[in-house]
């Protein structure tokens, strides 16, 4: 990866576009980023690792506001690291308790399915 990307360099590596990217940074999500001489910014690869850590938190549906919370503690420097881990941990048990329940929902769609195809295979379809 180069040293430093652009603004469209980063959007194109991560998917999210310019306009959420600065947000991401007015938010607090983001650190301020570097920039060049002109004033554009610079995105180092220490950004873009923690651009696709939040990634992962927004695949796994962590609200932004606990996102920020994380982010902030995080600023916070290596005091912060319990914190961290208990946030992350009980975010995981949200996480694992959602799939669970989408496996079951799933086992049920599965089912229902099975019915309706023995349902039209049956005599009494016809």
């Amino acid at each position: 990866m180069e040293s430093h990307l652009s603004i469209d360099e980063a959007s194109r590596r991560t998917g999210l576009t310019a306009y959420t990217l600065r947000y991401y940074e007015r938010i607090g999500l983001l650190a301020p980023v570097g920039r060049a001489a002109g004033g554009q910014r610079r995105y180092a690869a220490s950004d873009m690792a923690w651009i696709e850590f939040l990634l992962r938190l927004r695949t796994t549906r962590m609200p932004i506001g606990k996102m920020q919370a994380f982010a902030r503690l995080r600023s916070a420097g290596d005091a912060t690291v319990p914190e961290r881990r208990q946030m992350l941990e009980e975010h995981l048990s949200d996480v694992l308790a959602e799939i669970e329940a989408m496996r079951q929902s799933a086992a049920a769609l599965q089912d229902k399915i099975a019915y309706y195809r023995a349902f039209a295979q049956s005599p009494a379809a016809a």
